[in-house]
């Protein structure tokens, strides 16, 4: 069954540790992203691990390959379970990342690449300069080539999961920000899906935050939401 990530989109040490214990024991799983992790640094995985969460820490390197290495180095030994790479870093930059996440063995942090922002729509690539793909044809070029060169996964809007795990190899990763549930505030987010949707598509991971960071009762926002993925069995 796909596994629900809670964003932890707040910006303290202490609101993430109470969010935690507010959702309790329904999530095991927590997205640790830049302005949190800017502004608490390694603490804060530490304090969501020792509550005996697993962290998927969202940090996006884009670097000269050394430098993703040794990156990637840090957050094994937090104890991290996946982490993010740009796809377009490069074939040694991937390969390097991959490399030290294997030196952690069993413990490997899974090293997944990001294709295109689910925030990005046709004009928005258009915009930076990626013109004759839309942004399907973009998520799709660049997933082939980041799982050829040794990403684990995909961070990938779930309106491309359909076709992606039609085409790359068993065992690939689809993590799928963008996730709302029917009728919630879409943000800034531009390719959604519900979370049927998604997990129907093949999401193996699904990242939803506002729709139950910001509900009155996070913890009874997230046993929905887990309803809803477990219907789709």
């Amino acid at each position: 069954m796909a596994e629900l990530i809670v964003a932890l989109d707040v910006q303290t040490r202490e609101e993430a540790v109470a969010a935690v214990k507010r959702i309790g024991d329904s999530v095991g799983f927590y997205k640790i992203g830049l302005e949190l992790y800017t502004a608490e640094g390694p603490d804060v995985v530490k304090a969501v691990r020792d509550l005996g969460k697993k962290v998927f820490l969202d940090l996006k390197f884009h670097d000269i390959p050394r430098t993703v290495e040794r990156a990637v180095r840090s957050g094994g030994k937090l104890g991290v379970d996946l982490m993010t790479i740009h796809s377009v870093g490069g074939k040694a930059m991937i390969a390097a990342a991959k490399a030290a996440a294997l030196e952690f063995g069993e413990a490997a942090p899974k090293i997944l690449a990001v294709t295109v922002l689910t925030s990005l729509d046709q004009t928005d690539l258009e915009d930076v300069g990626i013109t004759g793909r839309t942004p399907a044809g973009q998520v799709e070029a660049m997933a082939r080539f980041a799982t050829a060169n040794g990403a684990d996964g995909l961070v990938c809007s779930p309106r491309e999961v359909g076709n992606l795990s039609a085409i790359l190899p068993k065992g690939t990763l689809f993590i799928t920000p963008g996730v709302r549930p029917a009728g919630a505030d879409v943000g800034d987010q531009k390719r959604i899906a519900t979370p049927a949707d998604a997990v129907r598509d093949g999401s193996t991971h699904l990242v939803v935050g506002r729709p139950i960071m910001a509900a009155a009762d996070p913890a009874a926002a997230a046993r929905a939401i887990l309803a809803e993925i477990a219907g789709c069995r």
